[in-house]
């Protein structure tokens, strides 16, 4: 299959999963177990469509590179467990690291908390000609610190700035930056792997009956389930408020997650595509640059 035909069968596969339409969006709607007309037989083609789908992944980041014009944000959300490393690992494992950057946010820093919130994961943005990797990022701001509002009082903000409209404002500040972002050439595309509550708690099992795996296990993981709907209520309103045309959001079912990644590199490769990325043009005196040394290699030099 040429590149062509791949980008248009992407193009499909990642429409299916995009929010058009933020003050439509229901989470409810989207079931986390939904493999769109995939069967469990139908895994072992999925994954050669995902090793196709990386290959061209890989051609179009290499364009991207060479014409080091636009940069290409990827921001991962997600509950625990969900598979975001898992996710951002097969996809882009053909992509030349040269030209990837991967950022992880944990917890604020005590020089991140003496900064306004979009201070850490802007000095983290990606170059011109790279794929930058949020695992998380600034949406944390209306997520776990919306859950958790006590975690207001350890961000040295002003009185004046803790209004009840504060989600309301850093939606509003979200949308512009991102909106300033795309004016910059760097492209933003926001990913919610959304796991369902039962296939959470499967996955938090399986780490526990394997002792390799028990390092990623964390007591504060399950702790959080008991906010469960309050985190489905505050991914709704973000992505409701934050979906837009130039930095929308894919709410991507994550039970399975052959079908995750299939689908995340689907956005990918359709959002490199929509780039038109080629490869730079050799002008006149670069073509005699060229030959130059094509005589010299020619004649021994």
């Amino acid at each position: 299959m040429d590149l062509p035909q791949i980008v248009k069968r992407a193009h499909r596969f990642a429409e299916a999963f995009r929010v058009t339409d933020g003050d439509g969006f229901r989470l409810k709607d989207v079931d986390p177990g939904d493999t769109l007309d995939l069967t469990a037989e139908d895994k072992p083609r999925a994954k050669e469509a995902l090793e196709t789908g990386i290959e061209a992944l890989a051609q179009l980041q290499d364009m991207l590179y060479a014409q080091d014009r636009w940069a290409v944000l990827l921001v991962f959300q997600a509950m625990d467990a969900a598979g975001k490393d898992g996710a951002i690992k097969h996809v882009m494992s053909g992509v030349n690291p040269q030209g990837c950057q991967v950022y992880s946010f944990k917890a604020p820093t005590s020089e991140d908390l003496d900064h306004d919130y979009l201070w850490r994961t802007s000095k983290s943005l990606p170059e011109r000609g790279r794929i930058g990797i949020f695992n998380r990022s600034y949406y944390e701001e209306t997520l776990v610190v919306r859950v958790h509002p006590e975690i207001l009082d350890h961000q040295k903000l002003p009185p004046s700035c803790l209004r009840k409209a504060v989600w309301d404002e850093r939606f509003q500040d979200i949308r512009a930056f991102e909106r300033y972002l795309g004016r910059n050439g760097i492209v933003v595309r926001k990913f919610f792997l959304h796991v369902s509550k039962q296939e959470q708690k499967r996955r938090f099992m399986a780490r526990l009956d394997d002792p390799e795996k028990h390092w990623k296990f964390s007591a504060n993981d399950c702790r959080e389930r008991a906010f469960w709907k309050d985190y489905m209520r505050a991914y709704e309103d973000t992505i409701r408020a934050t979906t837009a045309v130039d930095a929308p959001w894919y709410v991507v079912p994550a039970d399975n997650k052959w079908f995750t990644r299939v689908v995340v590199a689907a956005a990918v490769i359709d959002t490199l595509a929509s780039l038109d990325v080629h490869y730079p043009k050799v002008g006149k005196g670069k073509r005699k640059e060229l030959a130059a040394a094509r005589r010299l290699l020619d004649g021994g030099g």
